[in-house]
């Protein structure tokens, strides 16, 4: 096994033993072994012959451990049971993917202190790893350290797990600054219908990229000479990556670069205050407008801890709405859910919120939100997305299976996807009521009596986990097939569930 492997194959067999309860010197005393032996194989650090493996696997009753080739994952929802206690908001994985991009702009060691272990995360690792970076997980951690060579091997990028996230677009930015040509495969990522990089093109040409689509991958050339002294570029599309990619690109551009129309979203804005921790003078972090000031070069050993992940937070949010529970979702980032919360408060929704406080970044407020079982019913007007603070478009689905919880009819508009209103309607093979009015708007109609079903999972990861959350609320076991989409996202999403009152099994065929 190679030390990437041994790694991961420490972390599962952690995860598993501590969600089975158990101390390492107990897991010791089942295998016969040593507390010490445990401790080093948890840490990746002691080779495992497949016989071991298997030993392990059985004593912790873990699917997570196995040997040989496995299909698909699925997962089988006991549901109609009411969750309880508290469960805490893992990191961001949209400011995990963008700050594996940006470590390439530094020369030094970059520390991501708490980063999401999930497949997208996986996906880009593969593809840093591929080129030339040497990432390292510390022991018994989710911290995760990168140091880039002097020069990548971009020709030896591994295209299969570059093709397999819409992430790698974020390449763009950091390669422009090393390389006058260079190839990219073109993005993949979820089905959500036609997404252009044009916004990024048109931002990043302003920094002398030019890029021609050729048989599966992006051409790419630089002209540094072309690049302005100060430049002002009005992004036509307030995008996150886009921004990300424009805020990349711009820091190791010398001279003043002013974004106008930029993302202020969570994970913009923790790229902000990684950017700064390297040295890069930006104004304007949450404002969309954003003044760079960039440097010649970056070398610096920094580490930094993203914050909590807003998305998932809703997630969590809506298990306890659907499920009628009572339940507290701690380390929630208020400022990315205050438009969220205000109209769950129109719909009826009873909670408590405690003192904020600021997570381990030092710049982003958290609270702990208690939800409390609430008669919920529609709100008055349509529910539609806007770029923040308005509701997050990774948030609208979430309304979706909270409206077929709510009395009434509620009008959902998801103007941005072409593809993602009408996944809504999956829902209704759990006993929803949702009419596709045309392909960016719903009517859902509640309250809805769930029940339990088999679904494939929606090759779209919001709307799987919704279907997720459906199974959670309806009576019976429900089975929900393929689940890699969710996986990209969440980290271990059904065993953190089961901690406070679900019941959901993993398998594969």
């Amino acid at each position: 096994m190679t030390d990437t492997s041994l790694d991961r194959i420490g972390s599962l067999i952690r995860d598993a033993r501590k969600h089975r309860g158990l101390t390492q010197h107990q897991l010791a005393e089942v295998l016969g072994t040593s507390q010490s032996a445990i401790h080093r194989i948890e840490a990746g650090n002691q080779n495992l012959s497949l016989d071991m493996v298997g030993r392990i696997a059985r004593a912790l009753d873990s699917e997570l451990i196995t040997v040989g080739r496995k299909g698909p994952e699925h997962l089988r929802v006991h549901g109609g049971r009411p969750l309880s206690g508290s469960i805490f908001v893992l990191t961001s994985k949209n400011a995990a993917v963008a700050l594996l991009c940006a470590s390439l702009i530094n020369r030094g060691t970059t520390t991501v202190r708490n980063i999401a272990r999930i497949e997208e995360v996986n996906r880009i690792l593969e593809v840093l790893t591929s080129i030339g970076v040497k990432a390292t997980w510390l022991p018994g951690t989710s911290d995760l350290v990168l140091e880039r060579p002097d020069r990548l091997d971009l020709e030896a990028m591994d295209v299969e797990a570059a093709r397999r996230t819409r992430s790698i677009i974020m390449f763009l930015g950091p390669l422009l600054h090393y390389y006058p040509e260079f190839l990219l495969p073109y993005a993949g990522g979820c089905d959500l219908g036609a997404r252009t990089i044009e916004p990024h093109l048109q931002v990043l040409r302003r920094f002398g990229l030019t890029v021609e689509a050729t048989e599966g991958y992006y051409h790419c050339k630089v002209d540094r000479d072309s690049v302005e002294g100060n430049r002002t570029i009005v992004l036509t599309e307030r995008g996150d990556t886009v921004t990300e990619n424009a805020l990349m690109a711009a820091a190791m551009t010398p001279g003043e670069t002013t974004l106008r129309n930029a993302s202020s979203n969570y994970m913009v804005q923790d790229l902000c205050f990684f950017l700064q921790a390297l040295g890069v003078t930006i104004e304007g972090v949450g404002t969309t407008t954003l003044k760079i000031y960039g440097v010649e070069s970056i070398n610096r050993d920094v580490e930094y801890f993203p914050s909590e992940d807003p998305i998932e937070a809703m997630s969590l949010l809506t298990a306890a709405i659907v499920t009628n529970s009572e339940l507290t979702v701690e380390r929630a980032p208020i400022e990315f859910l205050e438009i969220e919360l205000a109209i769950l408060t129109e719909m009826g929704l009873k909670f408590d919120v405690s003192k904020e406080y600021v997570a381990r970044n030092g710049k982003t407020r958290l609270v702990d939100l208690t939800i409390h079982p609430s008669q919920l019913k529609a709100p008055i007007d349509k529910l539609h997305p806007m770029p923040f603070p308005g509701l997050n478009i990774d948030n609208l689905p979430f309304f979706g299976v909270i409206a077929a919880s709510a009395q009434g009819q509620t009008l959902i508009n998801d103007w941005v996807y072409e593809n993602r209103a009408i996944r809504m309607t999956d829902l209704n093979r759990l006993g929803a009521q949702v009419t596709l009015l045309d392909p960016h708007r719903v009517q859902v109609t509640g309250p809805t009596k769930w029940r339990g079903q088999e679904v494939v999972c929606p090759p779209a990861l919001r709307p799987a986990v919704c279907l997720l959350l459906g199974m959670l609320a309806a009576k019976g076991t429900s089975i929900l097939r393929d689940v890699y989409v969710i996986n990209r996202g969440y980290e271990d999403l059904a065993n953190r569930l089961n901690s406070v009152g679900a019941s959901i099994e993993r398998f594969s065929d």
